[in-house]
């Protein structure tokens, strides 16, 4: 195996182990409406690139009525879809850095069997993986080399851009803390000194009513 083959090995094992593709398969049984969703989440950074592959069996009209829908934590919708079967495609771009969930329904008709049920595959890749390394490849006429370099400076800039934000969240994480600890010892000294007027007040108010009573 000569020099250059054994880099793009190596370079190719690495961006397989470390980039980020979550892919399931389960089933959803036909219900009626109004019974709670099932979802799927994964995290993102802001402006990351997001692909979700999703293969559904049966077929429109079989009696069940599949949906999802894609939202993250701080409510941006990227995809609501109803009534769909077989292949779909969703790509966006994260707006936000946040959890997002790729949420199925399965709704049964009115007239249909029961035990109905869909197969899902869901495939959500993000950041480096969700780019069409071929195209560019074929696009920028680069040597499979130079296409492994560029995948790894790509998956690189995403990981410090991770750690920057880990970073971010630990410094408000941090400011938090101390913001809080600040305020339990000005409570704490605020209790220490109602504590110590009110001793002395007990003090003064005991003395006085001893004197009034002639014991002391």
């Amino acid at each position: 195996m000569k020099f250059s083959q054994c880099i793009s090995f190596y370079l190719t094992l690495l961006v397989s182990f470390i980039s980020s593709v979550t892919c399931l398969k389960f089933e959803i049984e036909a219900k009626e409406e109004g019974y709670k969703n099932t979802c799927i989440r994964d995290f993102v950074t802001e402006g990351q690139m997001v692909v979700v592959n999703i293969n559904s069996s049966g077929s429109v009209g079989d009696g069940q009525t599949l949906n999802f829908f894609i939202v993250d934590s701080l409510g941006n919708q990227y995809k609501d879809k109803k009534d769909f079967a077989g292949k779909t495609r969703v790509a966006f771009t994260a707006h936000s850095s946040a959890a997002f969930d790729v949420c199925f329904n399965n709704v049964v008709g009115h007239h249909g069997p029961d035990n109905l049920f869909r197969e899902i595959e869901l495939d959500i890749e993000s950041g480096s993986a969700a780019r069409d390394w071929n195209a560019i490849q074929a696009a920028e006429k680069l040597k499979p080399v130079e296409l492994e370099l560029m995948r790894i400076e790509q998956l690189t800039n995403e990981i410090t851009s991770e750690l920057k934000y880990l970073q971010k969240r630990e410094e408000r994480m941090r400011d938090t803390n101390e913001s809080t600890n600040e305020r339990v010892q000005n409570f704490s000294t605020m209790v220490i000194v109602a504590l110590v007027g009110l001793g002395a007040w007990n003090v003064y108010y005991l003395r006085n009513y001893f004197r009034s009573k002639h014991i002391l």
